[in-house]
């Protein structure tokens, strides 16, 4: 990514309403993700988080409205606009979802080997020493997940996420599970990856502490609609009362 690409318009929807079987959850939705930013979705239990990000990375279609991809529609019912679609995001799932029968190399190399499998054994190898590397996982890769910690597991994913150079990545809860200083040490490691490689990520997240420890914007769901979109500083300075009650919720409530 270029310099002057940096906080262009990468994702945007357009009067989108999400949902399942005719059923609308989230209606109304207007926004855009800027490159080389982190945007945040946030909200209480049920109000649609898990639901927009699975229209965004092409899951589910939407119900209405439409979602551009660098300035191109995506057309739910092509398959080939889904695979360019797949091709160029990467996803970090909430488990991580490494696959138990793999160790951690061939868990991050599967995305090259299903897309590209006629590249070079060395490239890929390179590839895949790269990313692990980046997630501070370079002595593991012969692990087992089984053999990982919790948190060791959300770095292998991220880095499987990573390894065909996304133009955003996706992340689903990737605190979800961790205790405070692991939460913190990922939560870190993805602003790093924002600074360093100026990547874009979207970060789908109900820990506050998190929100406000990555967020270059935030975009927070409540009653089916998009009730906030903007940036951190803002929301400190509101004294909207369902804004305030939320960013000052107990942190080990569960509300994800």
């Amino acid at each position: 990514m270029v310099p002057d690409e940096m906080d262009s318009e990468i994702v945007r929807a357009s009067n989108l309403n999400c949902g399942y079987g005719g059923e609308v959850v989230i209606k109304g939705l207007n926004f855009s993700v800027p490159a080389g930013r982190i945007t945040t979705v946030a909200g209480l239990s049920g109000s649609g988080k898990t639901t927009l990000l699975k229209t965004l990375t092409g899951l589910i279609p939407p119900i209405e409205g439409e979602v551009y991809f660098s300035g191109q529609k995506i057309d739910y019912r092509s398959e080939t606009s889904l695979n360019r679609l797949y091709q160029r995001i990467g996803v970090l799932y909430q488990n991580g979802a490494l696959l138990n029968s793999l160790n951690l190399y061939q868990n991050v190399a599967l995305p090259v080997r299903m897309l590209h499998p006629q590249i070079p054994k060395k490239i890929l190898r390179e590839m895949v020493f790269n990313r692990l590397s980046q997630v501070g996982l370079m002595d593991s890769s012969t692990k087992m997940p089984s053999e990982l910690s919790g948190g060791m597991r959300k770095r292998g994913a991220l880095a499987r996420a990573l390894i065909l150079d996304p133009d955003v990545v996706f992340c689903d809860e990737p605190s979800s599970g961790l205790d405070p200083i692991t939460s913190g040490s990922l939560d870190e490691l993805l602003v790093e990856m924002r600074d360093t490689f100026r990547m874009t990520l979207v970060v789908v997240t109900h820990e506050v502490r998190s929100i406000e420890r990555i967020s270059d914007q935030v975009l927070l769901l409540h009653g089916g609609r998009l009730f906030f979109a903007g940036e951190m500083a803002a929301i400190s300075a509101s004294d909207d009362r369902f804004l305030r009650a939320f960013f000052l919720r107990k942190e080990n409530e569960d509300d994800s």
